[in-house]
């Protein structure tokens, strides 16, 4: 099926009055035929519903329909888009050993990365996007991932999949591409060589604001990296908290069944039914919305790029970018989403633009039909020093902004107006 018709059916087997929509199931617990039946749901000799912080079947339509449209294998859904990118790293990672990360990330990956994970023992080596030769020397026999964005938010690089995935592989390392801002409509990781793609649901999953939430997807084929792979050797070994599961032996996909089994059950981010709904409904016409928001985004550019009051304009769909041989490979039609940033003389300019909008709203989110402006130093990327502000592409003048669904006609001359107030 094409992609827009899996955004449509996959994963919704009709249930018993035949609804067309999929059903909300707003339950905590399920009840068990017997004994019998209860002991082998949880010794998984057969699969269903045990309780709503394991599973929910609201929940499984969104995992499995978002999991087809990756074309991935399997998904867990979480509470937000930082819980899917924190169960990502802890499920390869203990303390004493290392992930490798790009400089260029959401300022909530960064400080994720570089300051809480270091807490839990886990160290994070950062290298260029840009550089992927710069992985060898940071790649050790403790490096258990590495990380990156297929397109970088606030800066707006486009990653080179598959130099990095390369890379990876030959040192059989897992690979996890946060691909929100592309979404599986526009970027596919998987294609490319990637292991486990990450997301904020809350961004243009949801499409409209409206519900935290987050999804990790594991690709086709991934036990086979993953089985006797001396780096993931608790995937290999009888997992003590779970009757002995040996993971890679269960003929399940193991990263996201470890991840149920282990982190959703101990740790507890889980998704509710209603905001899976809600999300389920933005995916049908997330392919819809993404060529509009890409378009939006185009003009705009264009538009900042020809002003003599902006200093650099960060949009791959640009030719004069650099990033643009990179999005022409990797995106499809080279629709490059509906975020960019653009660059103008001092913090001060900045600020003083982004108070001058009138149409946009001044919000710390992406991926809304509504346009957002942001300006990221003094918000996002607020705890950063000037020169790690600078080293992850986001300069005291950057104005991040995320494109609607409005005219773009409007969009442009709001900005206009803004830049010359």
């Amino acid at each position: 099926m094409d992609l827009q018709t899996k955004a449509l059916h996959e994963g919704y087997i009709k249930d018993s009055q035949g609804t067309m929509a999929v059903p909300i199931y707003q339950t905590t617990a399920y009840e068990f035929e017997d004994v019998e039946h209860a002991a082998d749901l949880f010794a998984l000799k057969k699969l269903g519903n045990i309780y709503t912080r394991l599973n929910n079947p609201t929940t499984d339509v969104f995992e499995k329909r978002f999991a087809s449209l990756e074309g991935g294998e399997a998904a867990l859904a979480t509470s937000s888009g930082m819980s899917a990118i924190f169960y990502a790293f802890a499920n390869v990672a203990e303390a004493g050993e290392n992930i490798l990360c790009a400089k260029q990330l959401y300022g909530g990956s960064l400080t994720q990365t570089a300051h809480t994970l270091k807490r839990f023992g886990i160290e994070a080596r950062f290298f260029n996007v840009h550089d992927p030769k710069e992985l060898e020397s940071l790649i050790d026999e403790k490096t258990k991932a590495i990380f990156f964005e297929s397109l970088t938010n606030p800066s707006i690089d486009v990653a080179d999949i598959e130099a990095l995935t390369k890379i990876a592989n030959k040192y059989n390392i897992l690979t996890i591409v946060d691909n929100t801002v592309a979404t599986p409509v526009l970027c596919r990781p998987f294609e490319w060589g990637a292991d486990i793609t990450v997301h904020s649901a809350s961004k243009y999953t949801t499409g409209q604001g409206l519900a935290i939430g987050g999804i990790l997807v594991e690709r086709k084929g991934l036990n086979e990296k993953l089985k006797n792979n001396p780096r993931y050797a608790h995937f290999n070994n009888p997992d003590a908290s779970y009757h002995g599961l040996i993971y890679t032996e269960t003929g399940l996909p193991a990263f996201t069944l470890r991840a149920r089994l282990s982190l959703l059950r101990d740790l507890g981010a889980v998704v509710s039914p209603f905001n899976s709904w809600l999300f389920i409904q933005g995916m049908e016409h997330l392919a819809l919305r993404m060529r509009e928001h890409s378009r939006n985004a185009l003009m705009l550019a264009e538009f900042l790029e020809a002003h003599p009051k902006v200093k650099k304009v960060n949009y791959p769909g640009l030719k004069s970018n650099p990033n643009f041989d990179n999005a022409q490979k990797y995106f499809t039609d080279g629709l490059c989403s509906g975020l960019l940033s653009f660059e103008v003389e001092s913090l001060e300019a900045a600020q003083k633009i982004v108070n001058a909008t009138k149409l946009y709203s001044l919000v710390v989110n992406i991926g809304d039909s509504k346009s957002i402006i942001t300006h990221p130093a003094s918000t996002t990327h607020q705890q950063l020093s000037h020169e790690e502000l600078v080293a992850c592409g986001v300069p005291e003048g950057l104005i991040r902004i995320s494109c609607g669904l409005e005219s773009a006609k409007d969009l442009i001359d709001d900005i206009a107006q803004a830049l010359d107030a």
